[in-house]
């Protein structure tokens, strides 16, 4: 892992979180749950994708399509089970 491909990554994960946070509004403990949220699910499918060999959109040392996609199944997950009440 390279710095650039760190920066690289951690301002995708940081702009999916920032996008969600627009899109479903909330305070700032809403927007640092949706950061955690987009950044462990980013470093969780780009450690999953380098383990298994996944080379969906691979862009230098980053497994960007994994990475991508675990950072939106997370923000989903985290948005549903802490945030949504039931009977919403």
């Amino acid at each position: 892992m390279t710095f650039p491909a760190f920066i690289l990554g951690a301002t995708l994960a940081t702009l999916f979180a920032a996008a969600m946070h627009l899109w479903r509004g909330g305070g700032l403990g809403r927007l640092l749950l949706y950061q955690g949220l987009a950044w462990g699910g980013f470093w969780g499918g780009h450690l999953l994708a380098q383990q298994l060999g996944w080379t969906l959109l691979r862009l230098g040392p980053l497994y960007l399509g994994v990475a991508l996609l675990a950072s939106l199944l997370s923000l989903a997950a985290g948005h549903w089970i802490f945030v949504v009440q039931p009977g919403e």
